[in-house]
């Protein structure tokens, strides 16, 4: 049986589900994660409920069966069936690893108790958080083992209030691509338009969203 493993790698080499208006229902890679990826035209939603119950509450809501899994009616009942929280729905990109060095001098930080590291690991396996001049990239394995980056610029200290007119979010992903050794991927919030741009412009494609649902 294909797994979400399965589908997330073949979608890193540019290699998607059939665009056939379908819903592929898959069990989760850990307790931790379910949610829903959408593709163009095709839906992975991955749970250990009953493949049935997904199926039958699509298929009862009332709007355009491309969007039926993204809906927040299904989205609501996948919450409360589980007993899961979702906080957005995510843009979902994926970056190639990159050859040679990192420009920016990154220190890893080590202290379990930093509160980056803390917040990450709530949310993925294997974390490494790092520190620049102005910010932080974090990378670990979240959904079905990928890798993910996420990286925060600090523009609240004065000393660093022009940090995002230095491009210092795309150099952080662009780094994080020269660490990982495999492919990168990246949830987005849409609205956060500076985000989606540093992305795209260190060399991440958008390959589909993702709905995350946590334990409460």
């Amino acid at each position: 049986m294909e797994t979400l493993r399965d589908i997330l790698d073949a979608a890193a080499r540019g290699v998607f589900p059939p665009p056939d208006g379908g819903t592929t229902v898959v069990p989760q890679h850990s307790a931790r994660d379910a949610g829903v990826l959408c593709f163009t035209a095709h839906s992975v939603v991955f749970t250990d409920e009953d493949p049935r119950w997904v199926r039958e509450t699509l298929a009862a809501l009332d709007c355009d069966a491309l969007a039926a899994t993204m809906n927040p009616l299904f989205l609501a009942a996948f919450m409360e069936r589980t007993g899961r929280a979702c906080d957005t729905v995510d843009a979902l990109f994926v970056g190639p690893p990159l050859p040679g060095e990192p420009a920016l001098a990154l220190k890893e930080i080590e202290d379990a108790s930093h509160p980056r590291v803390r917040y990450a690991r709530r949310r993925r396996d294997d974390v490494r958080v790092w520190s620049a001049d102005g910010g932080m990239l974090a990378m670990g394995r979240g959904v079905g083992g990928r890798l993910e980056v996420s990286v925060e610029v600090n523009t609240v200290d004065p000393a660093n209030a022009d940090a995002r007119r230095r491009g210092l979010g795309r150099a952080l992903v662009t780094a994080a691509r020269q660490i990982a050794g495999e492919p990168l991927w990246a949830q987005i919030a849409p609205g956060n338009a500076r985000s989606m741009r540093a992305f795209q412009a260190a060399g991440y494609v958008p390959v589909g969203s993702e709905a995350l649902l946590l334990a409460r």
